[in-house]
């Protein structure tokens, strides 16, 4: 499967910014894991952390889902991977299971990019949100889902080094 990674726009108004350097690194991430076996995916960064890129990709299943689901759009939405999680926690998605595959986990995450998109086509930038004690901007949650996606990408490029020597994906 090819995997498009479009530039994010160099002069263009702030939503088509954002939204276009979340696109990036969503699929920067869908980068990092491409042309990797089932087994390559689940191997662990360094001892002691046990982050793979597969967990990767399951916490960010369950960070777009808590952003925009949860925080934005105000939906009941469970956990994906830990039905014993805090409905309201962003830390989820990061312990492997034997039975969820690659292929599963990259379509439920990419079910999660599609309900976001969804979520906020209509939406304004300014719109709130009720958050913690006060109110968060779509904006907001645009800039930190960019943030949360360089971080984890940053740990991405170290996993994949370590796997099979590829870097700058």
């Amino acid at each position: 499967m090819a995997i498009e990674r479009p530039t994010p726009p160099l002069h263009a108004d702030e939503r088509t910014t954002l939204e276009g350097w979340l696109d990036f690194y969503r699929a920067t991430l869908a980068l990092k894991c491409a042309g990797l076996s089932e087994q390559q995916l689940r191997i662990a960064s360094v001892a002691p952390s046990p982050l793979t890129l597969l967990g990767l990709v399951q916490h960010m299943a369950e960070v777009e889902r808590n952003w925009f689901r949860r925080v934005l759009a105000g939906e009941h939405a469970p956990p994906i991977y830990d039905p014993n999680a805090d409905p309201n926690g962003q830390d989820g998605g990061f312990d492997l299971s034997g039975e969820i595959t690659f292929a599963t986990a990259r379509e439920t995450w990419e079910a999660e990019i599609a309900n976001a998109r969804a979520t906020c086509a209509h939406r304004a930038l300014d719109e709130t949100s009720p958050f913690l004690d006060g109110q968060v901007t779509l904006r907001w949650i645009y800039t930190h889902m960019i943030a949360e996606y360089a971080r984890h990408n940053g740990h991405a490029d170290l996993i994949r080094e370590r796997i099979d020597g590829t870097t700058g994906v």
